[in-house]
């Protein structure tokens, strides 16, 4: 069973109104409404996605259309780390509250925008910055607060902190 199939054919209005009435078992007059072109079609679509089956007595709903669909369907990885605050384009997604997690991250930031020895002003700290948040001055001072990011003495520009 392939779940694209399921959703295709849910996703239609009309397959999803016959397919209603055949689960609360009310075939009796099923897709009554429709012309007989949209009827075979949305049985036909239905019955193609598994959803429904033919039987003795008419159309039923089998249980395991879902069941068997979600198995089908690979395991999403969990992200773990610095990656689970992450957007799939390597952007911070949010902030984490953990102390510990919130370190990851800004650590994962400063290795990823500064380079060690590098003298940058303000603009040029900000611009970096902004390849990861929206939030660039929040960033940057939460860059600074956890000892990472320090200011010059001239307080115009900042360097990557040296580990001592």
């Amino acid at each position: 069973m392939q779940w694209r199939g399921v959703i295709a054919a849910l996703a239609n209005e009309t397959a999803r109104e016959v397919y209603a009435q055949v689960v609360i078992g009310d075939t009796d007059d099923l897709g009554a409404h429709l012309s007989p072109s949209r009827r075979k079609h949305a049985l036909q679509t239905l019955e193609k996605a598994g959803l429904i089956a033919r039987t003795d007595e008419g159309w039923s709903a089998p249980a395991t259309p879902f069941r068997e669909a979600l198995s089908a369907a690979p395991p999403v990885a969990r992200k773990t780390g610095v990656d689970r605050f992450l957007t799939d384009d390597g952007r911070i997604a949010r902030y984490p509250t953990r102390p510990d997690d919130r370190a990851q991250v800004l650590q994962w930031t400063a290795e990823r925008v500064l380079t060690p020895g590098e003298v940058l002003s303000e603009r040029d700290v900000n611009e970096r910055l902004s390849t990861v948040t929206d939030d660039v001055a929040y960033l940057r001072r939460a860059l600074v607060d956890a000892g990472l990011l320090e200011r010059t003495v001239s307080g115009s520009e900042y360097i990557l902190a040296t580990a001592e």
